[in-house]
């Protein structure tokens, strides 16, 4: 089920990568490499959950290379030089496949930029989960104030600090807060648990 309440194939990141892999294999067995590829680009960057667009855009070039490393070790398997067959078979696939290879992988990913690929990048940067469409701006705008942990702005009450969505304290394993990335010094931020 979509957000629009339309059923339909949703793939996850890892289930797209596999579905371009055996696609981009099934292509390569009759020679017919670049066709097959784009095709599988375009339909796992469309199968694919919105959230898991960012993993599975950076992966076509790792796919059709793995796969054109197996088509060629199995092809090499069968003749008397081994070696110089699978170097010159990986060398003629992947130089013949190459404007394929660039077309499929800029295809993948203008499609994943209209599907929402800007905002998978958007809470990477800022490590936030994504808020619910009514909901309003102030708990992404603390953490884009602060360090994304919570500010001294942000304390409730008993002195606690407020933490991002994402980063909420589990259990009593954690006593401290994390600290901010990007600090090197030996601090501790924050409360032991038991206090």
């Amino acid at each position: 089920m979509t957000g629009t309440g339309r059923a339909g194939l949703r793939l996850t990141a890892r289930g797209a990568i596999v579905m371009l892999f055996v696609i981009t294999v099934v292509g390569l067995l009759p020679k017919l490499p670049g066709p097959a590829f784009v095709a599988g680009c375009l339909a796992a960057v469309l199968l694919v959950r919105p959230r898991d667009l960012l993993p599975l855009v950076v992966t076509p070039p790792l796919v059709f290379f793995l796969a054109a490393l197996l088509v060629e070790l199995l092809r090499s398997l069968g003749s008397g030089s081994m070696l110089p067959t699978f170097g010159l078979g990986m060398f003629t696939t992947l130089s013949s496949a190459a404007p394929w290879l660039f077309a499929g992988s800029a295809l993948a990913l203008g499609v994943a930029w209209v599907r929402g690929l800007p905002d998978n990048l958007r809470e990477l940067r800022t490590g936030a989960v994504p808020e619910p469409a009514g909901a309003g701006g102030a708990a992404r705008a603390g953490t884009r104030a602060g360090t994304g942990t919570g500010t001294a702005a942000g304390a409730g009450a008993g002195g606690t600090r407020a933490t991002a969505p994402g980063r909420a304290r589990r259990g009593r394993g954690q006593a401290f807060d994390p600290e901010p990335e990007g600090y090197f010094e030996p601090r501790v931020y924050g409360k032991a648990a038991d206090e």
